[in-house]
């Protein structure tokens, strides 16, 4: 077994799945709840109003971006805030002392992003599945950008749990960085309805990419080509994981 993924690894995994499964009500059934009063308010105010793709209804084409923006924003949720508890009350320590490696440190954090984020991602769906038939036209292009976006977001939250020295750093990091650019990128309408000057602004969002290729796995259609949406999802998942694996083998605000 690679050494990214011995005991060490495997054990801060399960700390941290169990960290958000034993508050489950809170940090997987809230985020749920969440989407569920966004589809309702805007599935009955815009129903008729909103151009999507063709026949498909509103309140159908709603349900992926709702879906697939929890996955974001619960991913970057989890690792953020378990680093700046830990960094807080002064327990990171214990992260800190046994011989793991930046790998081993990442893989642990990151991988228990992308477990909650599919969580929430998937309560959404079949919640969503009460109220409109869903179809599912290529669920491996669904479930791809679902893992790389939740480890994209993963990835960002470990950055900002490292940076942020107090609770308000990190919400300003999430309220002014992350939020902006997951509710800004055709989670509540298909971008073809803009005008040409905000659709270019909407392809300079990487999240713009993950949300259109989720949504593709679902309709079979979207408003970017699913393969220039995978290579730049994938082009920011490593730009990210390149500079957080950096910060994490450097020691950056941990170790020094």
């Amino acid at each position: 077994m690679p050494e990214c993924f011995g005991a060490g690894f495997r054990t801060l995994f399960y700390k941290e799945v169990m960290r958000f499964w034993k508050v489950a009500f809170q940090t997987v059934a809230a985020p749920i709840l969440n989407a569920l009063l966004f589809l309702l308010i805007f599935s009955n105010v815009l129903d008729r109003h909103v151009t999507t793709y063709g026949e498909v209804p509103y309140t159908a084409f709603l349900i992926p971006g709702l879906a697939i923006m929890s996955v974001l924003q619960n991913a970057f949720a989890n690792s953020s805030s378990s680093l700046i508890q830990s960094k807080v009350t002064g327990n990171i320590v214990f992260v800190l002392l046994p011989p793991l490696s930046h790998l081993e440190f990442f893989w642990g954090y990151a991988l228990a992003c992308v477990v909650r984020g599919l969580a929430v991602g998937l309560g959404v769906i079949l919640v969503g599945l009460v109220f409109v038939d869903l179809p599912l036209a290529a669920p491996l292009w669904a479930l791809a950008f679902a893992v790389i976006g939740s480890l994209l977001l993963g990835a960002l939250g470990i950055v900002a749990g490292i940076w942020a020295d107090k609770f308000d750093q990190l919400a300003a990091f999430q309220n002014f960085l992350v939020m902006p650019l997951t509710m800004l990128s055709g989670v509540f309408y298909s971008i073809a309805s803009l005008p040409p000057f905000w659709q270019k602004v909407s392809h300079l969002n990487p999240f713009f990419f993950v949300i259109d290729g989720f949504r593709y796995g679902f309709f079979g259609q979207a408003d970017t080509n699913p393969w220039v949406s995978l290579g730049v999802s994938l082009a920011a998942t490593v730009a990210v994981v390149t500079l957080t694996l950096t910060l994490l083998a450097r020691g950056y605000k941990l170790r020094q």
